[in-house]
């Protein structure tokens, strides 16, 4: 069984024991999470929301919180000797799926 998640305004494909890097949440790592934006649960039997579906929620663990990879944002004027070199790194959480309830 599987199911299609919304978190952080992006859209996730789990299963049980799944790990996946997601946005920021507010949780502690080794804490458990409810994630009830449940846009489908597929398996045998499919079931889709519109748009979520009501009474299905992910159960997960939160494995660590760290920071994405570093992006480097390089601008540059032409004719004016004048560039700005930034660099950004996104928060992001770590969590595994422990169970998809329907």
């Amino acid at each position: 069984m599987y199911a299609i998640i919304e978190t952080g305004g992006k859209q996730y494909r789990v299963e049980e024991g799944s790990k996946i890097v997601v946005e920021k949440l507010a949780a502690q790592a080794g804490s458990e999470i409810t994630l009830d934006k449940v846009l489908m649960i597929g398996g045998a039997d499919c079931k889709v929301g519109a748009p979520y579906l009501a009474g299905a929620a992910v159960t997960a663990e939160v494995l660590d919180q760290g920071r994405g990879p570093k992006i480097m944002v390089f601008k540059r004027w032409r004719r004016n000797d004048s560039r700005k070199l930034r660099g950004h790194r996104q928060d992001c959480t770590t969590i595994r799926v422990k169970s998809i309830n329907s």
